[in-house]
Formats: C-alpha cells, structure tokens, sequence
C-alpha cells in the first residue's frame, strides 16, 4: 500500500493500485519519506505466519492504513488507529465480524456438501442461514448489542466470577496432578484446553455424562469457526457434531425452561428473569462462548507458558514469586494476544492516519500489531513481565470489550499457578511453532515438553486470592 498520498489516491479511486516498487518484509528503509513504498499484505493469509513482528511493524512504519485489493480490506495497525476504530461503533459497524465469521461455512456447493447441508437441516430443523444472519455479541451494536450484553452479563458478574475460584483451582489441580506423573507432557493438550472446556461445560450445565460429546462438539466449532475444517468439511464429522451440538442445547434450553438450575442457560431462559433469550440467541451465545472463551483461554494459557520459557530468567522469578503470575496475564495478552485481528464496516466516508476510507469498506484492526507499537511501548517487542502492559488491547476497548475477561485471567491464573512449578526442568521436544492455522486466532495446537535431569518442585499452594 502507497503511504501519504498514494493512501488517498488509493481511497478515492477504483482501488486498483500499480505499485511502483516492493520491499521485503524485515528490510530497513532509508529511503526519502516522499517515495512510496509498496507492501504486499492480505489479513487473510499473511497473519498466520509463525513471527509476525517484522510484518506488523512494517506495515505499521509504512503503510499504517494499508488497503489490500485482493482482500478488499483497510488494514490498520497502529495502536492509535486500533483504538479509534474500536471506540467509535457508530462508523465502524461489527457487522463485518458476521460476515468473516459465516466465511468459515462457505465452501463450494458440490452435490455432496449439499446432501450433507440438508442431512444437517433436517437434524436440527434450523435454517442455518437464518443463524448465520442472527447476529451475536461480537457482531451486533447500538441498544442491542447493549440489551444482549446485559442478559448474558447476568453469568459474568464478579461475585459469580470469584464464585468459580475453588473449582478452577480442583480443575488445574486434577489435570497436573497428571502432568507430576508423566515425564513427557503437553501445555496444550494436557492442562490448557481441557480446564476452560470443562469450566465452560459446567457453566453450560452439562452433566458429567456428557462432557466427553461436549469437549468433541467445542473442538469441531473451534475448527470450523477457525477455518481449520474448512478443505475437510465433509470427511471431519464437523457437520455431524454440529448438529448433536444443536440438538443437545435445545434440549437444555427446553429443561431450563420449564426447571432452572443454577447454570448459565438458566440464567438466559428462565421466564421468571425480566428479559430472556429466545432459542436462537441463546444457540449463538453458546457457540461463540465455545470459540471466543474457550480458544481464548486456551491460547491465553498456552502463549503465556511459551514465553516464559522462551525467557527463562523470568521463569525462575515466577516460580520464586507466584504473584507475579498477574504481571504475567497482561504481558501476555500485550505481547502475544489470544486474538489477532478483528473486522468492522464502515457506515460512513471516514478519515483515519489520514486516509479516506469510504462508506461500506471492510476494515481489518490489527490486536497484535497495537500491542507492539513503539509509539505506545517501549522495547514492544521484548517480553517483560515488570512493564506496565496497561493499555493492550488484548481483550478489546470500548462497547466490545471481551465479556468474560475476567473469567479468562482468572482461568489462566489458576492453571499457570498449577503449571508453572512444573517448568523449572523441562525442555522442549515438539516443534517450536505448531501455530493453529486461523487467521483470528493466536495460538500452539501443542506445546510438548520431557522433563530434565534436574529435579521438579513440589506444587506451591495456591494463594488466598489470585
């Protein structure tokens, strides 16, 4: 993308672009400002790289609104900008994260995806169009998004939140406990996903029984919702899991109705409750709750305990000091966010770092390159536990500030106390940078490590409060 004025030229044009020259990714520019330089980038491809440093602060030092042709997407990515966007639902419609979201489910019409499509309609009898335009937290504003957020908010207050401590703390407790036991063992798989899929369970109201169809229903969503499952569609079983997924929430919400428990579905359903949720929003709110708070958390946990052992010096302080564990959340989600990239839609012809963006464009904001911006951190792109990280945006700003935040830092803390006195002897056996293959999303499919020679710690308690 042209800087300065080519940016205009760019905005107010057909947005076919002839760029006069190229340079690579990672290259220092001494060049005058007033040539241009031209960056190749597309959100949708390049943000699964394994180090996206060099690409965020080129774009960031050289086309800050970057307009891609083949994407048909504004890409911001300094943290000024980030935070504009974000603040401002009036101009910048979340409609846009309907749209990337639904692209998960677009593949081609062959006869064989259709038999399967209408295999998955007749299940559930739902119209998957009519779910795929109902809209949720993350892609609804104005009164209802704030109407939606205040029925779901119900299950997110603090007293519930601090509720959830002593059984996070079993949890943690029950998956290293298994961990002590082996000498070869993985983050990920081991204690990082399964502790927010059984937390989310249980929040769900989903009884013992069925938590093993329900940690298989959350992995399909998550590759779907990922695009992981998007070339295998067919041969995944995603379909099939979806549809027992659905099944199985209409019956809960139908129960929950007619007999409330103290669970989250509850919480949204009960008629006795001022406002509640009809089925499909309720159906949209679990969905994103199994992508947005489960793989958040996950990557959260799993991003926090590879950089600590990628700097092992802040590793040892950590394991001395458990109260750092705190300083470690924010660092992560400053230096590593669980989220890469969000979308909004222009409802306006805008101006921003001084490019027209016109009504009715798709702008890309880039999590990751804000949080690495020198104009708001110093050394961005040192991982610190002792900075003052406040000001990420790993959890969003404004009206879509994550919901379940506080659940996320509190699930992360309570596994990285479990985890962390296991990581003073280890070393790494699977490959460095197993990165999920999603553009949303930031995270290791695995994180494998084998004990060393020396000896492990036994497991510090867990703190009074976290």
């Amino acid at each position: 993308m042209h800087i300065g004025g080519a940016d205009r030229l760019a905005a107010e044009s057909s947005f076919r672009l002839d760029l006069p020259m190229k340079r690579q990714r990672g290259q220092s520019d001494h060049r005058p400002r007033e040539v241009f330089v031209a960056i190749d980038f597309n959100p949708f491809v390049d943000l699964k790289g394994p180090d996206l440093t060099h690409l965020y602060r080129d774009l960031r030092d050289h086309a800050p609104v970057h307009w891609s042709p083949e994407a048909e997407v504004f890409t911001v990515s300094r943290h000024a900008d980030v935070l504009a966007v974000m603040k401002d639902s009036e101009t910048f419609s979340s409609d846009a994260m309907k749209t990337i979201l639904n692209s998960a489910l677009l593949v081609p019409l062959t006869p064989r995806y259709l038999m399967k499509l209408l295999s998955f309609i007749f299940k559930v009898r739902l119209n998957p169009w009519a779910l795929m335009n109902a809209g949720n937290l993350i892609s609804i504003d104005g009164q209802r998004h704030t109407d939606l957020r205040n029925v779901v908010g119900r299950g997110f207050t603090p007293r519930r939140i601090a509720d959830w401590q002593p059984r996070l703390e079993a949890i943690a407790e029950e998956q290293v406990a298994k961990i002590r036991k082996s000498e070869h063992f993985d983050v990920v798989a081991d204690l990082a996903i399964p502790l927010p899929t059984t937390a989310i369970a249980e929040m769900l109201g989903v009884e013992t029984e069925r938590r093993n169809d329900f940690r298989r229903w959350s992995g399909s969503i998550i590759d779907m919702a990922s695009g992981a499952a998007k070339e295998n569609v067919l041969e995944s079983g995603v379909l099939d899991d979806i549809s027992e997924l659905f099944l199985f929430m209409r019956e809960v919400i139908r129960d929950r109705r007619k007999t409330p428990r103290d669970d989250l579905i509850s919480l949204l359903v009960d008629p006795k409750q001022k406002d509640v949720l009809g089925e499909l929003d309720v159906i949209q709110f679990v969905l994103l709750l199994l992508v947005a708070g489960n793989e958040t958390t996950t990557n959260l946990i799993g991003n926090a305990a590879n950089a600590l052992l990628d700097h092992p010096s802040q590793l040892d302080r950590v394991i001395d000091d458990p109260s750092l564990i705190p300083k470690v959340i924010e660092e992560t989600l400053r230096f590593e966010p669980p989220l890469t990239v969000g979308f909004r839609n222009t409802t306006r012809d805008v101006e921003i770092g001084g490019v027209s963006i016109p009504k009715g464009r798709n702008v890309a904001f880039l999590i990751g390159s804000a949080n690495r911006d020198e104009r708001r951190f110093e050394e961005p792109d040192r991982f610190d536990i002792e900075r003052d990280a406040s000001g990420h945006v790993g959890f969003g700003f404004g009206a879509h500030f994550c919901l379940g935040s506080s659940f996320a830092r509190l699930q992360a803390r309570t596994a990285l106390t479990a985890l962390i006195p296991e990581l003073r002897n280890v070393r790494r056996t699977g490959p460095p940078s197993s990165f999920i293959d999603s553009f949303l999303v930031r995270g290791r499919q695995s994180l494998e490590l084998r004990r060393g020679s020396g000896s492990v710690r036994s497991p510090a308690p867990f703190p009074s409060r976290l």
